[in-house]
């Protein structure tokens, strides 16, 4: 299984990071390709990779603030265009709405996709052949975070949320956590997590590796600082992720 780090911002762009998307691949595996999140600019790093947008069939969304679902109306159309129009979109109460919603707003793009539409709650569920676990996590919308495995390789999102034991226990024992860690120390902030606040709570957890995501303009210059911060408190290896990064999960680190 790998991670391609899509968008690795937030709301406020800087220019160098696009808003939220992974990218979810089995090599070899029985699992399908998964697009996790669509913000403003994922599907420009979608299309970047050899999956492109064509590729994906299943869309995983953790939650509707428009840095997660900026771009689900041009993956729309792009995949028409390229001649593809099966997707299924799986996300949180309100997602069937959601899409709809944004349908409506384009007169001529009805009608034009088959479109399978899930709504799912915390607990446990299948997508795109992933066995998936979800826990809602604490942010000012309804969010879930996912624990994805496939292959005994064992990937967990955060999505948007403090530092929570929710998500530090769903995401015990994964070979790769990419969590949510938007401002640095100095920042008093709710809804998201500082490093200090996020590496004591995954302290006494079991991760491989930890990459740093959603990372809005003030932690331009902190992001060695933010490292230490949350590397100090727990046993794994501690990173900031980038755009276009690609992580094999199925391989610890020694």
């Amino acid at each position: 299984m790998q991670v391609t780090f899509l968008g690795t911002g937030a709301a406020m762009p800087t220019g160098e990071r696009n808003q939220t998307g992974l990218l979810l691949e089995d090599a070899g595996g029985d699992a399908d390709p998964l697009l996790i999140d669509c913000g403003s600019g994922a599907m420009h790093g979608l299309a970047a990779t050899d999956v492109g947008y064509e590729g994906i069939d299943t869309v995983l969304l953790t939650h509707h603030h428009l840095d997660h679902v900026s771009d689900l109306l041009p993956l729309l159309k792009a995949r028409w265009l390229a001649g593809e129009t099966d997707l299924e979109i799986v996300g949180p109460d309100g997602t069937e709405a959601l899409v709809e919603g944004l349908l409506s707003v384009h007169d001529y793009m009805a009608g034009r996709f088959d479109l399978s539409i899930r709504e799912v709650s915390p607990g446990s569920f299948s997508a795109a052949g992933y066995d998936v676990a979800a826990v809602e996590t604490v942010h000012s919308m309804h969010c879930l975070a996912y624990r994805l495995e496939a292959d005994d390789a064992t990937f967990t999102f955060s999505a948007d949320t403090e530092a929570t034991e929710a998500v530090a226990d769903l995401a015990d024992g994964s070979a790769l956590l990419a969590h949510d860690c938007s401002f640095p120390d100095d920042i008093d902030v709710d809804n998201h997590p500082t490093p200090t606040q996020l590496g004591e709570t995954l302290a006494g957890h079991d991760f491989g590796r930890v990459y740093l995501t959603h990372l809005y303009p003030h932690t331009d210059g902190e992001h060695k600082s933010m490292v230490e911060a949350v590397g100090g408190r727990i046993d794994a290896d501690v990173r900031v992720a980038r755009d276009g990064l690609t992580v094999d999960v199925s391989r610890r680190p020694s």
